[in-house]
């Protein structure tokens, strides 16, 4: 037990330590030598943790995602709620800026970290999508609503959403956002096959 906590003390020391110079340096001009000299550690007892720096960022990437899916399976979880309160709660569960370092998150968006934000949006894509499906059988078993490709469609309003609404990659005034929100969730029903405007109002009080 007690070397399993040091290992993962160690581990997490590096991420840290990583996450920090990838926020300062960016990742591309970030090199292994600097997270050495930063947690202060040998080259062979970074390669006993990682194989590479990129492995370093799929790490990170990962702790970003399970703050997301541990949200997530609490909802998909809550049997007081019905189907689309379930849905609109794990949408709202991937704004993750308050339990994460805002600056990493901002530092994603730089040219140079592109590789670390594809990362993100792909893991959070994977991850998410199968408890998504989930909810959304749900609904159909409840005849709440019909949806014909559950898995497909939820792939494909993960990657729309993520991408239009990421200030990082789209800059938008405050009346386009709107838009393309209100987009994105008429897309929604659509997929679902429920009537317009049934989510907008419950989508608004979640943003609150």
């Amino acid at each position: 037990m007690r070397i399993t906590k040091e290992y993962d003390e160690r581990k997490n020391e590096i991420l840290n330590a990583a996450e920090k110079l990838f926020d300062g340096k960016g990742y591309e001009k970030c090199t292994i030598n600097d997270i050495l000299k930063e947690v202060g550690i040998a080259k062979g007892t970074f390669y006993y943790y990682f194989k590479s720096k990129e492995e370093v960022v799929d790490a990170i990437v990962s702790r970003y995602k399970e703050v997301v899916v541990s949200r997530a399976e609490k909802i998909l979880k809550n049997d007081n709620i019905n189907p689309e309160e379930k849905l609109m709660h794990v949408f709202m569960a991937m704004r993750i800026k308050e339990e994460v370092n805002s600056d990493i998150l901002d530092d994603m968006h730089k040219t140079e970290n592109a590789l670390l934000h594809q990362k993100a949006l792909n893991q959070i894509v994977t991850a998410m999508a199968p408890i998504l499906v989930k909810v959304i059988e749900e609904g159909i078993e409840k005849k709440v609503w019909s949806c014909r490709y559950p898995l497909q469609y939820m792939q494909i309003f993960l990657a729309a959403s993520l991408t239009l609404t990421d200030e990082g990659i789209f800059e938008l005034d405050a009346d386009s956002q709107m838009k393309v929100l209100a987009a994105l969730i008429s897309t929604l029903e659509k997929m679902l096959d429920v009537p317009e405007d049934s989510f907008m109002k419950l989508f608004m009080q979640n943003l609150g």
